[in-house]
């Protein structure tokens, strides 16, 4: 019995190490068979795994590219909606007399200094007559406002009388003739230019009273050699300076005046003036 049993231990020892070593060798050759022939070269299946996946769906990026995708989509949708068509307004022809309406009725003020009260009083129907027959406008004088009140009327033709009417009454108030203002409403291009001693050059006491009197000159001579040359009118009121006339003339009184408040002699402002003349000559021809 006993030999028996160690037989048979001793068989099933030989059998268990066959089936391990058997075993084994079908692990290696399994490992041998699923190695590439060429290690350095990529793994065919792989690759073929790969370019299946590619053609089968869309890859990471893709998918995260696909939402933006989409919002743009709807972007261009809505971009591409039609535009609500509007009609344009339809507004009835014109009457033939529409441009002959009467305009509403305007009115304008001009204050009078005191010391032009006296000449305008003398003067009144002078100013009256030209305000109310060239322009065709309504005047009258408020005593009590001291000022000059103009007003259009149905005889007020040019849409711009109301300015050329206060712009004559102005040029009265500051110290012109009625003669020289009257211009203003027969020519468009004149003008009036004001400003003070003292925006040129600070002066004070003697020097002012020097500079006014450069000016002037004696007995009014340079004023009128300035005014003969560049054909304005000046008004010396005090420590202001008027100035009426074109544009081009304006500027050439203005040169002068500004030398002589400076300190420049009248003989090379007659100098000046004489050159200015010769080529407004010139021109005009």
């Amino acid at each position: 019995m006993v030999v028996t049993h160690t037989a048979t231990l001793s068989a099933q020892a030989e059998s268990s190490s066959a089936g391990q070593s058997a075993r084994k060798n079908r692990r290696k050759i399994t490992r041998k068979s699923t190695r590439p022939a060429n290690p350095s070269a990529p793994n065919a299946d792989e690759d073929q795994e790969m370019g299946d996946a590619d053609a089968s769906g869309p890859s990471i990026t893709d998918q995260q590219t696909a939402p933006d995708n989409a919002g743009d989509d709807d972007d261009l949708i809505i971009d591409a909606d039609p535009l609500p068509t509007t009609s344009a307004p339809a507004f009835p022809p014109l009457a033939a007399n529409a441009d002959k309406t009467r305009l509403k009725s305007e009115t304008r003020r001009i204050p009078i200094p005191p010391h032009r009260m006296t000449p305008l009083k003398k003067d009144w129907i002078n100013i009256f007559g030209p305000l109310t027959e060239i322009l065709g406008l309504q005047v009258r004088m408020n005593v009590q406002r001291r000022c000059v009140e103009c007003r259009t009327s149905k005889e007020t033709k040019d849409i711009g009388a109301l300015q050329k009417g206060a712009d004559f009454v102005k040029a009265y108030a500051l110290g012109f003739d009625v003669n020289d203002a009257i211009a203003l409403l027969r020519l468009d291009d004149l003008y009036l230019d004001s400003f003070e001693i003292k925006d040129v050059k600070t002066l004070h006491g003697d020097h002012l009273s020097r500079a006014i009197g450069r000016i002037a000159g004696q007995d009014g001579k340079t004023k009128f050699t300035i005014e003969n040359t560049s054909r304005t009118r000046i008004v010396l009121a005090d420590t202001k300076i008027h100035i009426m006339g074109s544009f081009q003339n304006i500027k050439i009184a203005r040169d002068a005046v500004v030398s002589l408040i400076l300190g420049s002699p009248p003989g090379k402002v007659y100098a000046g003036l004489r050159t200015v003349a010769s080529r407004m000559r010139q021109r005009a021809m």
